[in-house]
């Protein structure tokens, strides 16, 4: 059997399609691209935004167009938001919720017709590998009950996952889920409760992933920094214990909150460790009026507080000012988001933070959120013009991230990617390098002068 996969969305995802293809190809079956004609096509969705939905959406109306044969199998958070939506539309075969993401690989084995049983003798058997191939996927919906996924649940299982086949950086899941329940938030109701893997299963992962040839690792999850949850574990001795793995080099943290990014954890960061001054963390809103209405877990003095701590470890740690990279989520056009409170958010970013990048997002109004009843809601030509005016100060704001760091020694890890005879790599504070490809150096980790 062929497949083939599409993802959209966040790192997570990334990460768990890249498992479900390593799951396909011990179970005998061949992994192609998309654009080839395949007998099943996965695609894992998106719900983030209302655009996210109709993306995922109109993708498998698209695919069962390109390949009416084919079975198309859906997972991911629009599949765990609109299950009923999905089994509807034409081609789909089998869609997995949030609860189910460990069963994707053996139960659309045993949907379109070779038993997870003999899936491995496939694998060794070429007369029947050419049979199962011979045979169209049948265009059957296989629906067995749904496992229910609700935010109230008590559920502590995660499906462990982390990406490969890119040969400089993987993304390894180490949480998902979040029990903050933002009020424009569907992650909740999409992924579930905040839960997360064992430290001594995120380190047999990292093993797996240094013995591979990878040198760099992402932590990834809903809400990295709330680690520990379903474990009783911390996330600093997750940290620790990564930090001590032979073979990954480099290592650095997405997406956590900024009350979960203790003093002592950012000392520790910059005491001597694999760990790099990259940080992705959500603002949001820099208004406290709009950071209270929404129910996020913070103001703007604790956020900068943080901010100004990291800088000041980092500095204190290599002498150095400017250099630590910080990605802050943004999102523009929350209910109740007057002009004179979007010129809060502007003013605290570009005169009190003013990190490297902004992660910009206009608000998208999700039912069956608290945000979505809210009065005062925005109009879209209005959040379209704050949009611009972010865009515009994130571009200065980068600009100047690469000019104060100019000049300076950097470590650069070459990646695999050719483009116009060229290739391209980061520094440990995520500056794009550039340089003429040369195949001797992917992989590899070289000082270079920005």
């Amino acid at each position: 059997m062929k497949i083939a996969f599409q993802t959209l969305g966040c790192k997570l995802n990334y990460a768990e399609t890249s498992t479900y293809e390593r799951g396909f190809v011990a179970a005998g079956w061949e992994v192609v691209p998309w654009q080839d004609m395949a007998d099943v096509y996965l695609i894992n969705t998106c719900a983030v935004t209302e655009h996210a939905e109709k993306k995922a959406r109109n993708l498998i109306r698209k695919m069962h167009r390109t390949a009416p044969e084919a079975a198309i199998v859906v997972t991911g958070c629009y599949a765990e938001l609109r299950r009923e939506q999905i089994e509807a539309l034409e081609g789909v075969v089998r869609v997995f919720g949030a609860a189910e993401k460990r069963q994707v690989v053996p139960e659309t084995v045993a949907c379109v017709g070779v038993a997870p049983s003999d899936a491995g003798q496939a694998a060794g058997s070429q007369k029947r590998v050419l049979a199962a191939r011979s045979q169209p996927a049948p265009l059957r919906k296989c629906s067995p009950e749904p496992v229910p996924l609700s935010p109230g649940s008590s559920a502590t299982q995660v499906m462990e996952a982390y990406s490969s086949g890119e040969r400089t950086r993987s993304f390894l899941k180490v949480q998902d889920g979040c029990d903050n329940f933002c009020a424009y938030c569907t992650v909740p109701f999409a992924r579930g409760r905040s839960r997360n893997i064992p430290i001594c299963e995120a380190v047999r992962q990292a093993r797996e992933i240094a013995a591979s040839g990878i040198r760099e690792i992402v932590l990834t999850g809903v809400n990295t920094g709330d680690f520990g949850r379903t474990t009783g574990e911390s996330f600093l001795d997750l940290l620790k214990a990564l930090n001590a793995v032979d073979g990954i080099e480099r290592y650095r943290i997405s997406s956590i909150e900024p009350n979960l990014l203790t003093d002592e954890i950012s000392a520790w960061l910059t005491s001597g460790t694999k760990f790099l001054p990259h940080f992705h963390i959500p603002l949001q809103t820099g208004s406290d009026t709009l950071l209270k209405k929404v129910g996020r877990r913070y103001d703007t003095a604790l956020f900068a507080s943080r901010i100004d701590t990291i800088r000041r470890h980092w500095k204190e740690a290599t002498g150095l000012d400017g250099t630590v990279f910080f990605g802050i989520d943004v999102i523009v056009g929350l209910p109740g988001e007057t002009e004179e409170l979007f010129e809060e958010t502007y003013r605290f970013l570009a005169e009190r933070i003013r990190p490297a990048y902004l992660h910009i997002f206009p608000y998208s109004r999700r039912s069956g959120t608290r945000a979505a009843v809210m009065p005062d809601q925005v109009q879209d030509r209005i959040k379209t013009a704050r949009v611009e005016r972010l865009e515009a100060l994130c571009r200065e704001l980068e600009a100047e991230f690469i000019a104060t760091n100019r000049g300076r020694k950097e470590r650069v890890l070459w990646e695999s990617d050719k483009k116009d005879g060229r290739m391209a790599g980061y520094t440990g504070n995520y500056i794009r390098i550039e340089r003429p490809y040369d195949a001797s150096r992917v992989g590899t980790i070289e000082e270079v002068t920005i």
